[in-house]
């Protein structure tokens, strides 16, 4: 995997990395991680238009709102076997 490099932003650690044909973007938080992969092929556009992509708004809040699902359901799942 070669990495590209960060995609700048203030509440995530992102990173971009081209493997196999493919971008792959990690999104990271203290606890968890979200990964995207798209073929360079099917994607029209540049690297730059990709890394651009990555901190729309909208995508943005959708990110948010699944680190908030992923954190409640591994709480949940914890507290169900009395793990915390």
């Amino acid at each position: 995997m070669r990495y590209l490099g960060d995609i700048p932003h203030t509440q995530f650690k992102i990173g971009l990395y081209a493997w196999n044909q493919k971008y792959i973007v990690k999104i990271e938080t203290n606890l968890y991680e979200q990964t995207f992969k798209v073929s360079e092929m099917d994607f029209i556009g540049t690297e730059n238009d990709f890394k651009a992509m990555m901190t729309d708004n909208i995508f943005v809040g959708q990110l948010v709102a699944r680190f908030q699902l992923m954190h409640q359901d591994f709480q949940e799942l914890l507290i169900r076997y009395d793990a915390i």
